[in-house]
């Protein structure tokens, strides 16, 4: 896959997340459920993943130069990593966090109607990163 393609399906990822993480926000808003803040917050940290991508990806394009003499290719898997630490951290002790909440304080289930507009709405904008992402990797 090309760097031109990647960065494309790196941008349609991005742009999914952020109307998926919008979505949950409003969601949140209007239930007050702290599982849609979870998720919505979850989402913000799957953005914030796509823009590091993003960054590593214009890094790792600069030419060589006397420091670093076979150039910044590399860098990209420096930008992988904190990805994933940045993933974990704020995804999954967020998550558990809430979890532990829930679990000591339950809710009764409510606003379900809400709650499944959001999925189909996160769906949509998944396949359509899922899309964009398939037919730049076939290129």
């Amino acid at each position: 896959m090309s760097t031109e393609g990647g960065t494309k399906a790196v941008l349609a990822a991005l742009a999914a997340n952020v109307g998926i993480a919008i979505s949950k926000f409003v969601a949140f808003i209007l239930t007050g459920s702290s599982s849609m803040l979870s998720e919505a917050i979850h989402s913000v940290a799957d953005s914030t993943n796509q823009l590091l991508l993003l960054l590593g990806g214009k890094r790792a394009k600069r030419a060589a130069d006397p420091t670093h003499q076979f150039g910044y290719a590399r860098v990209r898997y420096v930008y992988a990593f904190v990805v994933s630490i940045v993933l974990f951290l704020v995804g999954g002790i967020f998550s558990l966090y809430e979890g532990f909440h829930k679990f000591t304080h339950p809710e009764e289930l409510r606003d379900v109607g809400i709650a499944l507009a959001v999925l189909v709405i996160a769906i949509g904008l998944e396949a359509f990163s899922f899309r964009t992402a398939f037919k730049e990797s076939n290129k």
